[in-house]
């Protein structure tokens, strides 16, 4: 089974090299796809050079603009059918996600169609956050629950597994959400699909090093985007 980890960046020179090679240490066949939105930090120079360390394996394509998170994804996932990946992953580029669950979350993927990285499938699962980012988080997954109907304890998790056939499923084409609420639109189209969503727990840990990407922008297209996918539900245009 081919396996490949898609990587989005923006100015990540910091963690960038460390994170794949936690991911390359890890006893699994796993490939990397960087997909890089143009950092003026030089991210992608540092992967490309390591890709001499890791051929065939590395892989790195860059967007000519920061057009949001859901677009640069899309992006992966496109290439990752057209390499033929029979399981396609979502990761952060800064440790927020521990390179090790990826084993956790493939196994679980197996025998699902999607396998979602859960902090709070088995309570608050954080570290590192202040009180009021996790509260924002929490309750925007308790929110999203009750509007859209969906049993998924982290509706906004952005540490997933997705079968290939799932997302050859959903159809690509039709995801409109760009920031975090396109992690909560992916696992409402496999839910709507009737497909099976598992929720692995895994603790979340706070970035270290470089800037997190999260603004008021993002939050207000999450809460009106689910919003509209709700009554795009009701009236049956999802």
């Amino acid at each position: 089974m081919k396996k490949l980890v898609i990587i989005p960046t923006y100015n990540e020179k910091e963690n960038i090299e460390a994170i794949i090679r936690a991911v390359y240490s890890l006893e699994q066949d796993f490939h990397i796809l960087v997909v890089d939105d143009s950092s003026p930090d030089g991210t992608a120079a540092i992967v490309r050079k390591l890709q001499t360390e890791f051929p065939d394996v590395l892989h790195i394509t860059i967007r000519k603009s920061k057009d949001g998170l859901g677009k640069a994804y899309i992006h992966g996932f496109r290439w990752a059918l057209d390499k033929g990946y029979d399981y396609i992953f979502e990761m952060d580029a800064d440790f927020s996600h521990n390179p090790k669950d990826l084993v956790r979350l493939y196994d679980a993927c197996k025998n699902a169609d999607m396998a979602v990285g859960s902090r709070y499938s088995q309570g608050v699962n954080v570290v590192n956050w202040p009180m009021g980012r996790v509260l924002l988080s929490y309750f925007a997954s308790q929110y999203v629950r009750f509007v859209l109907r969906i049993p998924v304890f982290d509706t906004t998790a952005g540490f997933a597994c997705f079968k290939r056939q799932t997302l050859e499923t959903i159809g690509l084409d039709k995801v409109k959400l760009k920031g975090y609420g396109f992690q909560v639109e992916m696992k409402y189209r496999v839910f709507r699909k009737k497909l099976k969503i598992v929720e692995v727990p895994i603790t979340f840990t706070n970035r270290i090093l470089g800037e997190s990407k999260m603004n008021g922008g993002i939050i207000g297209e999450a809460v009106f985007g689910i919003l509209n996918l709700r009554w795009k539900a009701l009236i049956g245009k999802i």
